[in-house]
């Protein structure tokens, strides 16, 4: 049971005449420090109702309280500060985490369970850039969060494999390129392609209808487009899939675009069926006006298809397929509006699922201030980054630890940790500046400072040869270990919070508060000194590490014994 709630139901009998239990969780504060006690209630909101000063209902709710719950309870002014019971808090939240290890914190979801989580989804014959880190990692992390909570998530590799961005590419291949370059590099010349159409199109713009001619080619079966498609589509998921596996991260589905082509008409026919479609310049449009929005464009004066349409067939085939309880997009801020006329359509078409569908956007990276750019070549390609990330990371183990038996693979787990970790701390809606040298450091709020706290943890447990086990005695009350078991206690409910706000940082946030409050801890307190606290204290120490390896994990993170 949460501190809060162990509040709330003390506050309930004596105001249940004037608020729920609800509206009571909902007014409760944490005091800005622990000379405040633990949990506040202020009785401001009362005063109008009991009419009487809020200083005087404070002391009275305070004599109906039972104290078993409580170090103290204190009145001060128009507060009720409440001190929770230490030793009885400490002995109950590690007994229940010894009890249920990694399970603690899991959640239970009746009904309908499946959440599709549409993420990462590179474009085709574009190499994977620091761009891409963003949606793949948080749509990871809202996975892991999802499934902690009680849903099925279904990690979906949207992948950009159809577009007028095809067309282009033939274009450029068939006028700048040729099959031996493609074989020595492929990706790296398929870039250079794509970066010399756009550079050629802006002194020649009739490149730009060769693109769409080829796409629709590429859209009516032709065969030599489908076969140029085909081998770009190949290559370029070998080299996805080695950033993937560095990430560890896999996939349920890798239906991209193109898996749409066939699934489209059934959307034509829903809009026609209800009237919506109506022509504008030749191409057909939804009307959103009603919802402030611009019309959502369906299909071109060419008959060609757009995100729209294949955005729309998607979320029929996902709604048909998974019988989603919601879906998710992990897809840019500059995305909104699309997902707005989205939802706005499936509205329209009268499916009340559409308020099941949530766009999760995010900030951009950027490297020294600047937007990251495909188009003009100005690309950070994340495979690099994350070797060097890796790199670094061996550099500071064979520092601090050269007997280290598992340097490379401890290496792995902490470089490529320390960028995936770095990414999540942010708020999603942030934009922030990448600096490797910054991110992969052990001190600060950093992934590697949590893994090392984490490993310290280990090597405490293997020092003291310790079994997991705690006496009706065992307890803590000191204030170090009570920051300590407050942030344990709080785990279960940070997870919801992040499920709830699609929030990743919430994990991330956790995970630096614990590591510090350890650390301090840590630094003040003889953990392995003989006296009857010690086997509290390794329950703790304990307690500590299979929450932080719950926290990382969550994130996408590994959590090393040994570092």
């Amino acid at each position: 049971m949460s501190e809060r709630t162990v509040v709330a139901q003390a506050l309930s009998q004596a105001l249940s005449d004037y608020l729920s239990m609800d509206e009571i969780l909902n007014l409760l504060e944490n005091p800005k420090t622990a000379q405040h006690g633990d949990v506040a209630f202020p009785v401001f909101s009362l005063a109008k109702v009991m009419r009487k000063a809020p200083q005087a209902i404070a002391a009275e709710i305070v004599e109906t309280i039972p104290t078993d719950d409580f170090d103290e309870v204190q009145v001060v002014g128009p507060y009720i500060n409440f001190f929770l019971n230490k030793r009885k808090v400490s002995h109950e939240t590690l007994a229940k985490v010894l009890t249920e290890n990694n399970e603690y914190g899991q959640g239970t979801i009746e009904g309908n369970k499946q959440v599709p989580i549409d993420m990462s989804s590179p474009n085709i014959a574009k190499p994977m850039s620091m761009g891409h880190l963003r949606s793949t990692v948080i749509g990871n992390a809202l996975a892991n969060i999802m499934a902690k909570v009680g849903y099925e998530p279904i990690r979906i590799n949207h992948l950009g494999d159809w577009g007028t961005q095809f067309g282009k590419l033939m274009v450029g291949y068939f006028k700048w390129g040729s099959e031996e370059a493609v074989k020595a590099a492929p990706i790296q010349e398929l870039l250079r392609l794509y970066v010399k159409f756009h550079e050629e199109a802006e002194n020649d713009p009739s490149l730009e209808d060769e693109g769409r001619t080829w796409f629709k080619k590429l859209e009516d079966g032709d065969a030599e487009a489908e076969k140029l498609w085909t081998w770009f589509r190949e290559e370029s998921l070998k080299e996805f899939q080695d950033v993937y596996d560095l990430l560890g991260i896999t996939f349920d589905s890798l239906n991209g675009e193109a898996f749409y082509n066939d699934k489209m008409q059934p959307v034509i026919d829903a809009l026609q069926e209800k009237n919506l479609l109506t022509t504008s310049q030749g191409a057909e449009i939804v009307d959103l006006e009603k919802y402030d929005l611009n019309p959502a464009l369906i299909r071109k004066s060419d008959g060609a298809t757009l995100y729209m349409t294949r955005d729309l067939a998607a979320a029929f085939y996902r709604k048909d397929t998974y019988d989603f309880a919601q879906a998710l997009y992990v897809v840019g801020n500059e995305q909104s509006g699309h997902f707005k006329q989205m939802k706005a359509v499936l509205t329209e078409l009268g499916f009340d699922w559409a308020d099941d569908i949530h766009h999760i956007p995010f900030g951009l990276i950027t490297k020294d201030g600047k937007k990251l750019s495909t188009r003009k070549g100005k690309i950070v390609l994340l495979v690099e980054v994350l070797n060097e990330a890796m790199s670094l990371a061996q550099a500071q183990i064979e520092a601090k630890n050269p007997d280290l038996a598992n340097k490379e693979e401890v290496a792995h787990q902490v470089g490529v940790g320390a960028v995936v970790f770095h990414d999540l701390k942010n708020d999603r809606l942030n934009n922030f500046d990448f600096n490797l040298e910054e991110v992969v450091r052990f001190e600060g709020e950093t992934g590697p400072y949590v893994q090392y706290t984490h490993a310290r943890c280990a090597s405490i447990l293997r020092k003291a040869d310790w079994s997991a086990n705690l006496a009706e005695s065992d307890s803590l009350s000191d204030a170090d270990s009570w920051e300590v078991i407050k942030l344990i206690q709080a785990f279960p409910n940070t997870v919801v919070r992040a499920s709830e706000k699609y929030e990743p940082s919430i994990i991330a946030k956790h995970a630096i508060q614990l590591a510090q409050a350890f650390n301090k801890y840590y630094a003040h307190v003889k953990i392995l000194e003989e006296n009857e606290e010690k086997n509290a204290r390794l329950a703790l120490v304990h307690a500590v590490k299979v929450v932080l390896k719950e926290d990382l994990r969550l994130l996408g993170l590994e959590a090393p014994e040994e570092m």
